[in-house]
């Protein structure tokens, strides 16, 4: 098996173990048999089941990030933007909801040695919605007395709630589709009636 495909079998496990019993219940030991290889086979790759859920995060968190480029990219309108952002980050819960349970939950609880981390590609993902914002701006589709800094995690934040939601809640009962477009609406419009 060549090397690049035995990293992604034990990522690939850990997320099944992650969401299975949690970060910290896993063990190695857990990891490593759900990969089908020994228990020093993993520490060939990573140092510490810490590295195992940070490479997880940034290795997803750069998919995405190439995935929204590439889907902006082919728009002009900014509000369109936005929508295609929410769209991606939702159906990220729907798709892979196990990795999606790991990155939202897990990782948050994973306490001190994640403050230690740069989490460089974290900031490049929520970066493109100020990115969006200011280039509104300059072509006079958002306000310009708006800071593009507070308006991305204002809406990354909806996001992120709602994929809480659907983590701990299954059975809700907002679509895909309806849940970036409310959202992104309740941005772009405000809630106040005409």
């Amino acid at each position: 098996m060549k090397k690049s495909d035995k990293h992604q079998k034990i990522l690939n496990a850990a997320i099944k173990v992650f969401g299975k019993k949690g970060f910290f219940n896993a063990r190695i030991s857990d990891i490593a048999k759900e990969a089908d290889v020994a228990d020093g086979t993993i520490y060939l790759y990573f140092n510490n089941k810490y590295d195992i859920l940070l490479t997880l995060f940034e290795e997803e968190i750069g998919k995405l990030i190439t995935e929204i480029r590439d889907a902006i990219s082919q728009k002009t309108d900014q509000r369109e933007m936005l929508y295609i952002f929410a769209f991606h980050h939702l159906q990220l819960v729907i798709e892979k909801k196990e990795l999606a349970e790991v990155l939202q939950m897990e990782l948050r609880q994973s306490g001190d040695s994640i403050k230690e981390y740069r989490v460089t590609k974290f900031a490049d993902y929520v970066n493109i919605i100020s990115e969006i914002i200011h280039t509104g701006q300059e072509n006079g589709i958002f306000r310009r007395d708006l800071k593009p800094g507070i308006i991305k995690r204002a809406f990354f934040g909806a996001l992120d709630e709602m994929s809480r939601l659907w983590i701990l809640n299954p059975n809700h009962s907002y679509t895909l589709q309806e849940s970036a477009e409310e959202i992104s609406d309740i941005f772009l419009n405000g809630i106040v009636a005409d």
